[in-house]
């Protein structure tokens, strides 16, 4: 890496995650929620995701393929930030916002953590796996190093029924 790659780092270190009104975080979780309807008819767990950088541009999106690619790693927020990873060059996304219908699970918390996500918002609270206050909440955990924006909420009762709904369909 030259000095100059490591200074454009060092920016995105320092840069803030774009700040989304409630009604663009709105207009976001209703695409993912269209999204993810196609998703479920494939067979897959409705749950899509969108990494949004500074500027409010899509550097990433992703959505579950865990039964498509035999991937227990096949989680929306998994692949949304990988790919955003591969565009960017960089793993560290502290100026980026992720957008997801459904509260993450420890794994993708996890990955949140490591990969300096600067701000999270998600629709669905889980209740049973979620780890971002659901069940834990591993953004404000002794052992998480970054510290990021959690806000909940977003189209909450429209992204719970979907997934609730396809759940009831595959019993």
């Amino acid at each position: 890496m030259d000095s100059f790659d490591h200074q454009q780092n060092l920016k995105k270190t320092l840069s803030k995650p774009i700040s989304l009104s409630d009604d663009q975080a709105n207009q976001w979780m209703k695409r993912l929620i269209v999204r993810a309807e196609s998703v479920g008819k494939l067979g897959e767990v409705p749950i899509t995701a969108v990494i949004l950088d500074s500027q409010g541009n899509c550097i990433g999106h992703g959505t579950n393929r865990r039964e498509r690619d035999f991937d227990p790693l096949g989680h929306a927020e998994i692949i949304a930030l990988r790919q955003a990873s591969l565009l960017r060059k960089d793993w560290r996304f502290n100026d980026c916002t992720l957008i997801v219908n459904l509260e993450p699970c420890p794994m993708c918390a996890g990955a949140l953590v490591q990969s300096r996500m600067g701000q999270v918002i998600f629709g669905a609270p889980d209740s049973k796996r979620g780890a971002l206050g659901g069940t834990i909440d591993l953004s404000k955990h002794k052992s998480a190093h970054h510290k990021m924006i959690v806000k909940s909420g977003f189209l909450q009762e429209e992204a719970q029924k979907q997934i609730e709904d396809w759940f009831r369909s595959i019993r």
